[in-house]
């Protein structure tokens, strides 16, 4: 402590702004170096959501054969409404469609609508009448 003026200045240790500036700098190369090794991750994540508005469809194709005696052959009969996606400036990074629709089966597609890793590919899942989602094409 140092005295001026009757006032007692008190000395606090801190970092400079050099300090701070070597400490981002090896942050931002940790993470350029582990961001590769995340992206299946991400991509693993971000493919739940088809997953669950597959089983949703499923699910509601189920009770709409259950009335009908025959699958719904639009998603809007099944009263399914898709979530706004990323271009729509929502959330959902998949779009639905109904590839087929008959008496006894049913196929609808999930198409992602961005690539998740950058490598070109757009993940696609699938379900049927047996309920089990398949990942037709990885990202």
């Amino acid at each position: 402590m140092f005295k001026k003026n009757n006032r007692f200045l008190i000395k606090v240790k801190a970092y400079n702004l050099q300090e701070v500036l070597i400490v981002l700098v090896i942050i931002g190369i940790l993470l350029l170096l582990a961001l590769p090794n995340l992206m299946p991750l991400i991509a693993k994540a971000k493919s739940i959501e088809a997953q669950t508005q597959l089983k949703y469809i499923y699910n509601s194709q189920t009770s709409y054969r259950f009335m009908y005696s025959k699958y719904a052959t639009d998603l809007n009969e099944v009263d399914f409404e898709a979530p706004k996606t990323v271009k729509e400036n929502g959330t959902s990074n998949y779009v639905y469609e109904v590839l087929n629709a008959g008496n006894n089966s049913f196929k609808v597609r999930a198409t992602a609508i961005t690539d998740f890793d950058g490598d070109g590919v757009f993940n696609v899942w699938e379900i049927d009448e047996n309920g089990n989602p398949k990942q037709t094409v990885k990202d």
